[in-house]
């Protein structure tokens, strides 16, 4: 573990942490200790030595001047930002101390913890966290925000999260990006299909807003947001119509396409356009394109989940590579996650037996509902790996709900954060850089093992090392709470039900950094599903409450306000990553929010001027950005910017905490909001 963090000069291998489908291979250049400088690594099977701006110029983030280097105990007004240096040792015995009261006053499930993927490493994102977790018997988070809704939807139809393999897409002669920004979020997927194109293929993108992605493409279709689903159908009703199906794979690899033919007979493509903005001649042309053109590929992106109706969004595309036999094809199918072939032993690794009595689960998106509605309040909150004041919808209510003064809160982070703003105790964070930790990609299918390559900054720790702590402070005596971060990563990796891993260990990930998963046999062959074949009906989606065929519904109205709002990704942030670097806010320049020239020119708005956003939720303000960028009757923001010195830029102050219709997911992109110029 010490040999590359221990080089003072030369260059060490890495691998990109942050949640982000590409995980780069990485190389990293030292000098006297310190990172002076961040690659590719050319020798990286699928990334090939491109990197994104956000891990080029992380060396400035993890020597930035505000980087926390000791714990820290408020002093003041919640909120505020005053706070004194404290020890570790004071720091920890605060926390227990604190926690044991309120256990004997309030029970363990007046403890709540919260946190996400802001490192994806697996140990200390899922680790030894989820083990304290588990024994405290605190109520636990589900942590839904991001993928759940679609993940739930495409398991119906696949079985699991497999899909294309991003290093056969060099054969494919169709490329159909939908709701996926993917230059700036899957930058390496755009540079395939970029280089298949120069061989003949098409690059198809859909989405709300003609983004980075969309004004590259061949063909960029704009559709009016939680439409996707429909355009699906209306797809399927000409493919079986015209005959564009591959009968003899739907016969022998599917379940259902007979009731899935007489189903999709109702969507028929003039009611498609209407609902979904896109013309009747182009749904025909995509249709025909798609049902004629092979191999055909769809990377179902992330932001089709976030509606009210994102689940079967997802599960809807998720059957047209089926009806055209692409998934034999290779280059062909349909890719919205990769991780099952990676997936690891989460019951050896989090130990859910560690958990004595059942305890109440809180959706993540709902924080603010928690903090300040429910009958058993939460007490106490530890936060990390995420920053809930400016990533959970609903904020304003997260934020009233973070400054209760009979809230505990300890926040373990890099930074200051938003939500650390609200802290009684805050501890620094390590960064990716600073760990061991093994990671796992959720879009190509190579598993890394990370070595430290800096020792740890000031006084920082990682989430493994705190949760130790914390441990024998609550006087946890476990085995499970001695594992050493080598032992988690062996526990982790050996996981029998996962055939494509059967290959990997700790031992050889150190010798070469990155391993493939192994596939023995066809995807088809070893399918998931009830049924073993792609279930285009599905009985188990009947027995769960939901439609067994692809159903369109439509998301829910707030019709008091007349614009949809889709407060998407931009290029130079992850999430609420960066946004407080001045480099990365260099690079993005300022927060936007596009809007159609017709509705700008209705309600007197010129490009550039200030614009006021808001719904009964909240508001913010935003520089408007005119064009033809989006349809009317639809406003796009870009990116979660920080508003630590007090500015209108909160756009999940807008965004409901209502959940999906599958897992639990987020909604972020089903509101509603009203735009009027700021007057001077």
């Amino acid at each position: 573990m010490e040999r590359y963090k221990e080089i003072e000069n030369g260059v060490v291998p890495s691998v990109c942490s942050l949640d982000c489908p590409d995980q780069c291979g990485l190389l990293i250049h030292k000098k006297d200790g310190k990172i002076v400088k961040i690659e590719g690594d050319p020798n990286h099977h699928i990334t090939k030595g491109n990197i994104c701006n956000k891990v080029r110029n992380m060396g400035e983030r993890i020597y930035d001047e505000k980087r926390l280097n000791t714990p820290l105990k408020r002093i003041g007004t919640k909120g505020k930002g005053e706070f004194v240096p404290i020890t570790w040792k004071e720091a920890i015995e605060i926390i227990s101390t604190k926690w044991k009261k309120l256990i004997a006053e309030d029970g363990a499930e007046s403890i709540l913890p919260y946190s996400f993927y802001g490192n994806m490493g697996n140990i200390n994102a899922e680790g030894m966290d989820r083990r304290f977790f588990h024994r405290l018997g605190s109520s636990q988070i589900d942590r839904t925000i991001c993928s759940v809704a679609g993940s739930t939807g495409y398991k119906y139809t696949m079985g699991g999260s497999y899909g294309t393999d991003p290093e056969e897409m060099t054969e494919t002669k169709l490329f159909i990006l939908w709701g996926i920004n993917a230059v700036s979020t899957n930058m390496h997927q755009m540079m395939i299909a970029q280089k298949a194109r120069k061989n003949g293929a098409k690059i198809v993108v859909i989405d709300a807003h003609k983004n980075q992605t969309g004004r590259m493409a061949d063909w960029f279709i704009p559709i009016i947001p939680g439409t996707d689903g429909l355009l699906a159908l209306g797809i399927m009703h000409i493919l079986f119509k015209e005959e564009w199906v591959n009968k003899n794979f739907l016969e022998k690899y599917t379940v259902g396409y007979r009731e899935l033919e007489e189903h999709v007979k109702q969507y028929k493509p003039d009611m498609v356009s209407t609902i979904t903005g896109v013309p009747v001649e182009h749904i025909y042309e995509l249709a025909r394109m798609y049902g004629d053109i092979t191999p055909s590929m769809i990377r179902i992106g992330n932001g089709l989940q976030h509606h009210d109706n994102g689940g079967m969004i997802v599960r809807t595309i998720a059957c047209l590579p089926a009806l055209t036999g692409q998934w034999l094809v290779k280059g062909g199918g349909a890719l919205k996650s990769n991780s099952a072939f990676l997936a690891h032993n989460t019951t050896a690794l989090q130990r859910p037996d560690l958990l004595k009595n059942q305890t109440r689960v809180i959706n993540m998106n709902q924080l603010g509902q928690a903090l300040l509605e429910i009958n058993k309040p939460v007490r106490s909150l530890f936060v990390y790996g995420s920053n809930p004041a400016v990533v959970a919808p609903e904020s304003t209510k997260v934020r009233e709900g973070l400054a209760r003064n009979d809230l505990f809160t300890v926040v373990h982070d890099l930074f200051l954060t938003e939500t650390a703003m609200y802290a009684d105790i805050i501890l620094p964070a390590t960064s990716a850089f600073e760990n061991i930790d093994f990671y796992t990609s959720y879009w190509h299918q190579y598993i890394h093992l990370h070595e430290p390559v800096i020792k740890a900054y000031g006084e920082s720790k990682s989430n493994t090392e705190v949760f130790r702590l914390l441990a024998e402070a609550m006087e946890f005596d476990e085995p499970a709470f001695k594992d050493s971060d080598e032992e988690l990563i062996n526990q982790a990796l050996t996981n029998p039900t996962n055939r494509y891993l059967e290959h990997v260990t700790y031992d050889e990930l150190k010798k070469t950094h990155f391993i493939k998963a192994k596939k023995t046999n066809h995807l088809l062959d070893n399918l998931r599903t009830p049924s073993g074949k792609i279930e285009l009906y599905s009985r188990q989606m009947e027995e769960d409450g939901h439609p067994g065929l692809p159903t369109y519904n439509p998301i829910q109205p707030e019709s008091r306000y007349p614009f949809l709002f889709i407060p998407g990704p931009n290029h130079n942030f992850l999430n609420s990553t960066f946004s407080n670097n001045e480099k990365h806010i260099k690079l993005e320049k300022s927060p936007k929010l596009f809007l159609n020239v017709k509705d700008a020119r209705e309600l007197g708005i010129k490009d550039g001027d200030n614009v006021r956003i808001w719904n009964d939720r909240g508001e913010c303000e935003l520089a408007a950005s005119v064009g033809e960028l989006v349809l009317p009757g639809v406003v796009v923001s870009q990116g979660l910017w920080s508003d630590v010195a007090g500015e209108k830029h909160l756009v999940n102050k807008l965004t409901p905490d209502r959940v999906a219709d599958m897992g639990g997911g987020a909604t972020f992109f089903s509101g509603r909001v009203d735009v009027a110029a700021v007057k001077a």
